[in-house]
Parts: structure tokens; sequence; C-alpha cells
């Protein structure tokens, strides 16, 4: 088949980025159409396609890609097919799915979460900027939300990432979807795991924007002391730095191997955000490392808890984004630490394997397909 494979943005590697990769396996001859790809940035992962981008996919713009959303619509619509292709597929958390379809070539929509912007969590960025810029702001979140939903019916297919999206695409889009869980990297699994009893850090890793809620974190850390390390970049990585003590270190984006180290080093690994899904955890517990998670959204598909049985446990929740609630969880936590079984939370880990996305993704294209024909 001739395939093309339509992504928000290629400017960091993150879930969704891997998710697509993973996807482009299936279709090695697929193209693929984005707003943004910083080539330099992103290494050669998409080496392999053509890769076509937006008129907005110009250096400064793309430096500031979060910050353009109100342009969105504009760079989408700049998109235009290239070949006459049997199929669609696009990968959404932002406009991806709003791309001129006038041949109505069958479209699949992995959908990670409808835009966040728009849709349930607006609040939480309109409170991470200054009151001034607030109206502003939600102006432009309201515009956007009404062209998102134009876009709606030019898929023919929704599959989300969890149940959890896809009672957000019910809610919001009034559209069923299939489910089939994100792809973590089988080589993952191949590596040691982290069995070092000399464990003396807390880890949070991924993008420190407002809805992440590493806010929390510095807020509990700078009372309790213990030390923290924090991994990834974002937009408010400054602003949490700043009023981070000691005992709390930002230590940006790593290479893998020096990821690995901090690995070795952890006690858990901290997710106090309310997440659609949540590729990071299941990649941390792949090496064995628990997880303690605010208990709400695809935390509650991926983390089991199970207080009569440690030894079956691949974490522990906290019921409130409140210091006192995550500072519960960590106590409790931490008498009960050395009784995780590093093998159990790995095995855990593998139903959420490549292998299996990639079986369960390819069943749900090939139905889909035959329904369309």
């Amino acid at each position: 088949m001739k395939v093309a494979v339509i992504h928000y943005w290629f400017v960091t590697r993150r879930g969704g980025e891997k998710v697509v990769e993973s996807i482009l396996s299936l279709f090695p001859g697929a193209d693929v159409y984005t707003l943004f790809y910083d080539k330099e940035g992103y290494g050669d992962h998409l080496k392999n396609h053509k890769v076509y981008t937006s008129v907005l996919d110009k250096p400064f713009l793309r430096k500031r890609y979060q910050k353009i959303f109100p342009l969105y619509p504009i760079g989408i619509k700049s998109l235009k097919l290239k070949d006459d292709y049997d199929l669609i597929i696009s990968s959404e958390s932002g406009p991806a799915k709003g791309i001129s379809n006038k041949n109505n070539i069958p479209h699949l929509c992995y959908i990670h979460s409808p835009m966040r912007y728009c849709w349930g969590f607006s609040e939480e960025y309109l409170q991470s900027v200054k009151p001034m810029l607030r109206p502003v702001l939600a102006f432009f979140f309201n515009r956007l939300k009404q062209w998102d939903k134009t876009t709606i019916k030019g898929v023919d297919l929704y599959v989300a990432n969890s149940e959890n999206v896809a009672k957000r695409v019910m809610h919001f889009y009034n559209r069923d979807a299939k489910i089939v869980y994100p792809p973590i990297a089988d080589n993952l699994f191949e590596k040691p795991l982290m069995i070092n009893k000399e464990r003396d850090v807390y880890l949070s890793f991924g993008a420190i924007t407002p809805y992440k809620k590493i806010d929390l974190l510095v807020d509990a850390f700078n009372l309790n002391g213990k030390k923290l390390i924090v991994i990834g970049r974002g937009s408010e990585m400054d602003k949490y730095k700043s009023k981070a003590k000691s005992n709390i270190e930002f230590m940006g984006e790593l290479p893998w191997d020096e990821i690995e180290a901090v690995f070795a080093r952890s006690k858990a690994l901290l997710f106090p955000g309310e997440e659609d899904f949540g590729m990071i955890p299941l990649e941390v517990m792949s090496y064995g490392i628990p997880v303690i998670a605010y208990k709400k959204g695809g935390a509650l598909e991926t983390v089991v808890e199970n207080l009569d049985n440690i030894e079956e446990s691949s974490g522990m929740f906290f019921d409130r984004q409140e210091v006192n609630s995550l500072q519960e969880s960590i106590n409790c936590f931490e008498k009960v630490e050395s009784n995780f079984d590093p093998v159990w939370i790995r095995n855990h880990a593998k139903n959420f394997s490549e292998n299996i996305f990639l079986k369960k993704i390819s069943l749900e294209i090939e139905l889909f397909m035959k329904h369309k024909i």
C-alpha cells in the first residue's frame, strides 16, 4: 500500500515520535507529513522516508513551535498530499488529523489525546502564564478548539492509545475508538535489571511543561530534603530550577547511557501529572524500577498497586496533586521499597512491548482496510 503518515512535529523525540517510528516500520515506503522537522536535532530516524513539512517550518518558528499554536491550522492546510495514497495514518495530539483529504482516502487516526490546550486541560495552561495574558490565550485556545471540531469527521477510524483517551474521544468528539497501547522498545528488556541496593535518589523524567506538575515535586522535595534528579527540558524548567533547593538537581536532556546511570541510583520514578497514557513509566519499569504516580489518567492502566502483595506491584499511587498526599505515598513506599520485585516489574512492562503493539495495530489496519474496500 501507498501510505501517508501525518504527525504534528518532529522536533524532540518523545513518546509520540517513537510510536510513529514503529508504525513506519510496517510501511518502509511511507511518506511523512509534519508541521515542523528539526533534521539536525531529531537525528536520522526518518532518513529512509520522504518528509514534507508545512509553511511554518522555518528556523524562527520551529524554535517556538509550542507557542505558535494559533498558526497550526495554517500549517496543516499548507500540507498537500503528493501522491494517490491508499491509506492515511495520522498521529494525533495536535492538528495532524486536519490534513486535507479531497480524494476521501481512508483515514485512520492513532490518537494520543484530543488537543489538551482545547479539551479538558485549558485551565492548567492558562494558570501557567501571567494573569494579564490569560484572556488572550483563552481566546486563541477557543479558536483552535472551533477549528479542531471541523476536523473530527475527516477521520474514518480512531485508535486510542489507552482506555483513558478512548473515553476522552467519546466525550469530546462523540466518536468510538479502538484501543492499542503504544510501544515500549523491545531492546529495553534486554538491558540489565537495576538491582543495585545503593539507591539514593528519586527520579523525574520527561518534558518539563505545566501539566507534568514538576512544580509539585519541587515543592515536596524542598520540604523533605530528599535527593531528586530531574531529567528533561521544557518551558517551565528555568522557573522550577530557580526555586529548587540544593537537594534537587536539574540535568536537562541526557544521552541514554547517562540516563541509565541515573536509573541505577533511582529508588523510584515520580510521575505527578495526569497523563493521557504515559510511556516513560513503562520504559523505567522495563529496568525493574517502581513508579509513584498520581492516581488518575493513563497511569491507572500502567501502574499496578497491590498493597497486600508488594512483590506483585509495579508502583504506588497518591490521590491528590498536593505535597501532603505525595509525601504520604513516599513515606509508605520507603517502608516497603525492598519488597518490590524488579523481575515482576519488568515482566509487567513487557505487556506493552513494541512486538505486541505492531501485531495489534497491524490487525486494526487490516480490518479497517477490509471494511473500507
